[in-house]
Formats: C-alpha cells, structure tokens, sequence
C-alpha cells in the first residue's frame, strides 16, 4: 500500500513537471517540484539555454523545431506576443532532449531571457512585394529596442543572434541599448547574415555543378542589396569566373530575398531558408560556446576591418562569443568596386539606427 502510495506521487511530480515545462507560470509558488532554471528533460543531456523571441512567426517556428533537434541545446524559451502556447505545445511533443517552454506577451519577457546562454531575435514584421528593408525599419526597429532592454537587464551575458531587418540598422539599435545599460560587449553581438552565404553558397554550386556543401563563399558587407558583397575571388574550392558570370552571381545573391518575396506573391518572405541558415549560425554560436576550436562563420559585427562602425566579415567563434574578426584578405577590382558602394549605403543604414536609439 505504502509503495502505492510512493508511486502516486511520483506520477504526481512528474505531471507536474510535464506542465511546468509547457506553461512556466504554473510553477510559480511550486518550486520544489521543478527549479526553473535547472529543469532537463529525462535522459536529456545537459547543454545550453536558448530563447527566441519571435517564436512564433514565419520565421520562428520553422527556427524552434530546428532548434528543438539541435543536440546541443537543454532548454528552449519560446517568446512572442501571440500564439506562443500552441506552438509550444506542438514542438514539446517531439522526443529531443531539449526542454520546451513558452512565453506569452510583455508581461513574461523577462521570465523568458533570464538565465539564457544564447538568444534569438526573428521578431517582426516580413516584407511584401514592394517594401524595402528600409520600409520596415519603423516597425521592427522599435521591436529590438524593447527586446533588447530586456536582454540587457535579464541575461546581458548572452550571445544574441539578430534577424530582424533591416539588419543594418537593428544591429547598431541593439548595441546602443547594450551601452546605454552599461551591459555592451562587442563580442556577444552578431547580426546574422548566414542566409546571404547559404545563397552564395547554393547559387555557386549550380554554376559549377558541384554539391553545395562542398562549396565556401565569404559573403561580406552587410545584409540588404548592394551591402551584400560576396567576395567569388576567394571560394573554396578555388575556382575563376569570368566578369559575366562574376556579376550574374554577385546580382542573384544580393537579389535573393526579393526573389523570394516576388515568388510568394505576397503570401510572406523567406522564412524557411532564414530560419534553416538561422540554426546553421545559431548551431556555430553554441559550438565555441562550448569550446570547438575553429568555428569560423561570416556575421555583421561591431568591427574595425573598415572605417565604419560595423560590417559583415569573417569572424572566429568561441567561449565569449566573437573571438577573432578577420580582415578581408585579397579582393579583385570588381569587388573593391562594390565594396566602395557597399560602404557608402551602409553608413546610413548604420546611423539610421543609431539615430533611432537616440530618440
């Protein structure tokens, strides 16, 4: 009767703790049942904390279930101001080890950043047929700011990913936030421009029939239009292109995400690909998180590689972040070309946001 009695109430604990996992609120006032911060999921093997904030977007949720799959990760946090219980719910199904627990609205923002190794931020509006990455600015400007205020008080540690366009400016946004809180650390800020690679990567091996994955581009500059320089002189495997063919790939890469709005007919942007290069990006964060020596990725950094404050280059990940950002190494005319257009855009993209911090 007594071990009846025993295994009632571990069944209670356990159903307890399933629903902790899936709505955190629950757990307030019943800590002894489940410490938020140190909750695994059975058999799970401990790794790091991860929140995104925009969870439950065309981005988003593509990005949690790729990151529900990611070995590496023990717990994932689940923000977004709408339809975040349903996509929890959903994703907590699937038998990863990665711990799933969502977040609702404002009010639960700082439950969802804190104690977080690494955050996310898809959060905001797409864009449709039309829209520039400029027309989003208002919008998702004011976004990052107030996400970023919450990083900044509830886990100014973390490393922190940045999607929202227009990258250009919502980089430099974050890091004015960071320094006004007295909490900036150049290393822990990236602006994620790995779709702009995957691209590069995926247009290239069309054109010399050869399996994407086998092929290495570095995309450098910034992330919108003519920002995007992908740097073809120096690809891996080494190859030549003519300057007809040098100037189609570096147009189709610069052109992608608009290639992808007018396909959708106004139906979204790319959400799939982003998220996929997304988790591509976030998986190398958490390796020199973890220790992995040469984990090199391109990313829109605090840098010195050019006279502006930030710009997209090659960067050495690891136990702080952003370890080592190269320079850009040898470029052919057509590149030094484009990386004086590329410069000149972009300083406004970066005082735009700056100026937007101000207010």
């Amino acid at each position: 009767m007594e071990q009846q009695l025993n295994r009632g109430g571990d069944a209670n604990q356990r159903i307890a703790r399933i629903s902790a996992h899936l709505n955190p609120n629950q757990m307030e006032g019943n800590s002894s049942l489940l410490e938020r911060a140190n909750c695994r999921a059975k058999g799970g093997s401990p790794g790091f904390k991860v929140a995104i904030l925009g969870a439950a977007g065309g981005i988003g949720q593509p990005l949690s279930m790729l990151m529900k799959m990611n070995p590496l990760v023990s717990v994932l946090h689940l923000y977004d101001v709408a339809n975040t219980p349903g996509v929890t719910s959903d994703l907590s199904h699937m038998d990863t080890g990665a711990v799933v627990r969502g977040f609702l609205g404002p009010q639960q923002l700082e439950n969802a950043l804190t104690g977080m190794d690494l955050v996310i931020i898809p959060a905001g509006v797409p864009r449709k047929p039309g829209m520039t990455r400029d027309d989003l600015f208002n919008i998702n400007a004011g976004i990052v700011k107030t996400l970023c205020e919450g990083i900044a008080k509830c886990c100014p540690k973390a490393i922190v990913n940045v999607i929202s366009n227009p990258v250009n400016s919502t980089v430099p946004i974050a890091a004015e936030v960071f320094k006004k809180a007295g909490t900036y650390d150049p290393r822990t800020l990236l602006g994620v421009t790995m779709l702009d690679v995957v691209r590069a990567n995926t247009f290239v091996a069309e054109v010399l029939g050869l399996d994407p994955r086998e092929v290495d581009v570095p995309v450098v500059g910034g992330h919108a239009g003519v920002t995007i320089l992908p740097l073809l002189s120096q690809i891996k495997p080494p190859c030549s292109f003519t300057s007809e063919e040098a100037a189609y790939l570096t147009s189709r890469i610069q052109n992608g995400g608009t290639e992808v709005v007018e396909a959708k007919a106004g139906a979204g942007s790319a959400t799939l690909s982003m998220a996929y290069a997304a988790v591509k990006f976030a998986d190398a964060c958490l390796q020199g998180l973890r220790g992995d020596a040469n984990v090199i990725r391109c990313a829109f950094v605090d840098s010195v590689v050019t006279e502006l404050p930030f710009f997209a280059s090659k960067v050495r990940l690891g136990r702080n972040g952003i370890e080592e950002v190269y320079a850009l190494g040898p470029m052919n005319e057509f590149e030094r070309t484009g990386l004086e257009m590329a410069k000149k855009e972009l300083a406004a993209s970066i005082e735009k946001g700056v100026s937007f911090a101000a207010k």
